[in-house]
């Protein structure tokens, strides 16, 4: 089971680095923001993950995957607010302001409901634990559902890891070109791109 536990944390860790549309809007968050916003955002999303490991755990993940209409109902949903957001950012002003000293509780409580909510709506992440999560679940005296959970824990953690990392090295980033007239335009232009990715990566297969 230990060797199971291993390979799985292993394989969390690889799909952690690869440039998904969470670890890029984290990225892009911390870029144009600073580091704490980019935090706000990857403790949100891995939040969310609780959710679906409970959904996969419980066995209704089975339910979802077997009723297409459910599916297209969460992802429109999903879309609908991802496009909200990105029309949100088209509204704001173009400048940014870098300085994390400045950065209010509420928008960190408010960038953090963010990736919860768009983690909650994109059903892909639920059917992503359902292929997943079984495939390192053992036979022995604990149950599946435990194991289940176990996974989904060191997934998480694996993942937060790796979200704070990139919250980290994008606020750097963003230290160094402080102030650049050109960044706050296409930081704004870029997260809203990313927006419109993450709703279309929702609905391709």
């Amino acid at each position: 089971m230990l060797e199971s536990f291993i390979t799985f944390s292993l394989a969390a860790f690889l799909l952690a680095l690869s440039p998904g549309p969470d670890n890029i809007f984290v990225l892009t968050q911390s870029v144009a923001r600073g580091a704490r916003y980019g935090i706000a955002v990857a403790s949100g999303l891995i939040t969310g993950c609780i959710f679906h490991t409970s959904i996969v755990a419980l066995g209704f993940a089975v339910i979802l995957r077997d009723n297409e209409w459910l599916l297209l109902l969460i992802k429109i949903a999903g879309a609908i607010y991802l496009l909200f957001l990105a029309y949100k950012v088209y509204q704001s002003s173009d400048n940014i302001k870098l300085d994390e000293s400045v950065v209010k509780q509420d928008s960190w409580w408010k960038l953090y409901r963010i990736g919860i909510t768009m983690n909650l709506l994109n059903p892909k992440v639920t059917l992503f634990f359902l292929a997943l999560l079984p495939q390192f679940v053992v036979q022995n005296d604990i149950a599946e559902w435990i194991q289940i959970y176990i996974l989904g824990g060191i997934f998480m953690l694996v993942s937060l890891a790796t979200f704070y990392t990139v919250a980290f090295l994008g606020g750097s980033v963003a230290k160094f070109i402080r102030g650049s007239k050109w960044f706050a335009p296409v930081m704004k232009w870029t997260q809203i791109v990313v927006f419109v990715g993450i709703v279309v990566a929702i609905f391709i297969s």
